[in-house]
C-alpha cells in the first residue's frame, strides 16, 4: 500500500487540501463561516439546485432508454450481437468533449437538425440530457446486462408454470434480483452526470452550470477562490455519500445471488414482440449512438466548396485562416495526448496494480477505507485537481509546472480506479494455496509473483491499460489548467477551437474530435477482443 497512498496523498490530497485551504483560510485562521455565507447566496443555490435535478433527470431518462437493451443482450443471441456490444460501449470511453461536440453538430446552430427542420436544441435542457443518456448508456447495459445474463431463467419459468403472468413473474422473481445492479448503476450514473463539466459546458452554455463548471468558472475566469473552495468541499461530500451507497449496493449484490452460466440463458428472439424489443434497441441504438457520432464525422469533411480533407489538412498548420488559437499546428495534439496517455496507463498499472494487490489480503477497515479513497478521484473535481497542481508542484524538490509529467500524473488519477475495478476480482479469484506451493517449493514471493499471479491475471492487465489508456486520453478537467499552449492534448485543442468564432475553427473541432473518437474506439475494440470478465462489469 505505500507507493499507492503516498501517489495519492502527494498528487490527490495535497493539491485538493491546498485550494480548499487557499479558499477558506484568512491570515492562517480557518473561516468556516464562508460556507454558510456561500451556500445562501441564490446564485449558488441555483447551481446545486441544477446540479442536482438535471443529474436525477439524466439517471431517469438513462435508466428507461437503456434497461431493453440490457435485457436484449442478456437473454437474446443474435447476429451481429458483439458487434452491438461494442458500439454500445464506444460513448464511455469517448471523452466528454467529444461527446459535446458531436451534439453540437446534431442539435446546434448549423446542425443536423437545424439544416432539416431548423430545430436547435442546443443552450437549452434537452441536449444536455440526450447528451448524457449517450454517455452512460452503456454503464446500465453492461452493469444490469451482466448480471440478468447470469440469472437462471428457470426461476422465473417457475413462477409462470405456478400460474403468475409474464409481467408479475418478473416483479416477484427478476426485479428483485437485479434491483442492486440497476441501483448499483443509477448511483453510478448519477454520479457522473452529477460531476458533468465537458458536456455542459459545450452544450449547456452560460445558461446552465453545474457544480464542476462553477467551480471552473470561479476558479479560472473569477479567481474567487472561497467559492471554489466550500463548492468543492460540497461536492466532495456528495461524491463521498453516493460512493459509500454505491459500495454497499455492490456488496448487496456480490453475496445475495447465486449465478450461471451467460450462455445457458441467451437464446434466439421468439414471436412477434421480442422481434420488434430488438428492432427498437437497434433503432436506439442507431439514433442515440451511431447518429450523432455520423455528424460529427460527416462535419469534419464538409467544408465551404464542398467534401474533402480541408480541414484536417488545415490542422498541420499554425494560425490557419488568421487563427491564432496555437502556438503549434493543431495536430501535434495528437501525438501529445497519444504520449502523455501511454505515460498515464503506465503509472496507473504500477499504482492500481500495487493497490489491488493490497485490497486482495483484506486487512480490515484500513484496506476498505483504502479502496474507497481510490475511487474519489473519479467524482472530485477534475478542475481542482489541476488547479491545485499549479499552486502546489511549484516548489523544489517538486518544482513540477513546466514539466511534461505534470499531465500524465493528472491523468493517472483517473485511470488508477479502473486500474483496481478491472483486475481486483481477478487477483481475489487466484487460489492462495497455489501461492503457498510455490513458497514451498523455495520461490520467492516476487517468483512467485511473476510464475502464478501474473500469468493468471495477464489478461486482466491488458483490459485494465486499455480503459487507463482511453480515460487519459479524454482527461479534460485537470488538463485544460496544466497543459502547455505549446503542447496541447486533444480535448484541450478542441474546447479551444470551439471557444473560437469561424467556420474554419468549427470544422477543425470537428476533425479532432473524429480523430480522438477512432482512436478511442479502436482501443475499446481491442478491449472486446481480449475482455476476459463475462460479467459485464466495468
Amino acid at each position: 500500500m505505500a507507493v499507492p497512498v503516498a501517489f495519492f496523498a502527494l498528487f490527490f490530497a495535497y493539491p485538493v487540501t491546498a485550494i480548499v485551504g487557499r479558499g477558506l483560510k484568512v491570515g492562517g485562521d480557518w473561516q468556516f463561516a464562508r460556507i454558510g455565507e456561500v451556500l445562501s447566496r441564490p446564485d449558488i443555490l441555483g447551481v446545486l439546485w441544477f446540479t442536482t435535478w438535471q443529474a436525477l433527470a439524466s439517471t431517469a431518462l438513462t435508466l428507461l432508454i437503456a434497461l431493453p437493451g440490457a435485457y436484449v443482450l442478456a437473454r437474446f443471441d443474435f447476429p451481429g450481437k458483439q458487434v452491438l456490444r461494442a458500439v454500445v460501449t464506444v460513448p464511455f470511453v469517448l471523452p466528454t468533449v467529444v461527446v459535446g461536440t458531436a451534439f453540437l453538430a446534431l442539435l446546434g446552430r448549423g446542425g443536423l437538425l437545424d439544416e432539416l427542420g431548423g430545430v436547435r436544441l442546443d443552450t437549452t435542457v434537452w441536449a444536455i440530457l440526450l447528451a448524457h443518456v449517450f454517455f452512460n448508456y452503456a454503464v446500465v447495459v453492461r452493469t444490469v446486462g451482466g448480471l440478468w445474463s447470469q440469472l437462471d431463467p428457470r426461476q422465473e419459468e417457475a413462477a409462470r408454470v405456478l400460474g403468475a403472468g409474464r409481467f408479475a413473474a418478473f416483479r416477484r422473481v427478476t426485479l428483485p434480483a437485479l434491483t442492486p445492479a440497476v441501483a448499483a448503476a443509477a448511483l453510478m450514473v448519477f454520479l457522473f452526470t452529477f460531476t458533468s463539466f465537458g458536456v455542459v459546458q459545450i452544450l449547456g452554455g452560460p445558461a446552465y452550470s453545474t457544480l464542476e463548471v462553477e467551480i471552473y468558472r470561479q476558479t479560472a475566469q473569477l479567481l474567487d477562490l472561497p467559492t471554489a473552495a466550500v463548492l468543492t468541499l460540497v461536492q466532495f461530500a456528495a461524491v463521498g455519500g453516493i460512493l459509500a451507497v454505491h459500495a454497499a449496493t455492490v456488496r448487496r449484490r456480490e453475496r445475495a445471488l447465486k449465478l450461471v452460466d451467460p450462455a445457458q440463458t441467451s437464446r434466439r428472439p421468439r414471436g412477434a414482440g421480442q422481434w420488434a424489443l430488438l428492432g427498437g434497441v437497434l433503432l436506439t441504438a442507431l439514433l442515440l449512438i451511431l447518429l450523432p457520432l455520423g455528424v460529427l464525422v460527416e462535419r469534419s469533411f464538409e467544408g465551404p466548396r464542398g467534401y474533402g480533407f480541408g480541414y484536417y489538412q488545415a490542422l498541420q498548420s499554425v494560425g490557419a485562416g488568421g487563427s491564432s488559437t496555437f502556438l503549434v499546428p493543431p495536430l501535434e495534439a495528437v501525438g501529445n495526448s497519444l504520449r502523455y496517455a501511454l505515460v498515464a496507463t503506465l503509472i496507473a498499472l504500477v499504482v492500481g496494480g500495487l493497490a489491488a494487490a493490497a485490497l486482495t489480503r483484506r486487512a480490515g477497515r484500513l484496506v476498505r477505507g483504502f479502496d474507497a479513497l481510490l475511487m474519489l478521484p473519479l467524482g472530485v473535481s477534475a478542475v481542482t485537481v489541476g488547479f491545485g497542481f499549479l499552486i502546489t508542484l511549484d516548489e523544489p524538490p517538486l518544482d513540477l509546472r513546466t514539466s511534461w509529467i505534470l499531465v500524465p500524473l493528472a491523468q493517472a488519477l483517473v485511470g488508477v480506479p479502473f486500474v483496481v475495478r478491472t483486475m481486483l476480482p481477478v487477483l481475489r479469484a487466484v487460489d492462495d494455496r497455489l501461492r503457498e506451493a510455490a513458497a514451498v517449493l523455495g520461490a520467492s514471493p516476487l517468483r512467485a509473483w511473476r510464475e502464478v499471479d501474473l500469468p493468471l491475471v495477464r489478461r486482466a492487465v491488458l483490459v485494465a491499460a486499455g480503459f487507463a489508456f482511453a480515460v487519459s486520453l479524454g482527461e479534460f478537467g485537470a488538463t485544460v489548467f496544466i497543459a502547455r499552449p505549446d503542447n496541447p492534448t486533444l480535448p484541450v485543442a478542441v474546447a479551444r477551437l470551439l471557444g473560437r468564432s469561424g467556420e474554419l475553427n468549427y470544422g477543425q473541432a470537428m476533425a479532432l474530435s473524429t480523430i480522438l473518437m477512432l482512436v478511442c474506439a479502436v482501443s475499446l475494440l481491442l478491449l472486446e477482443r481480449i475482455r476476459t470478465d463475462r460479467s459485464g462489469e466495468f
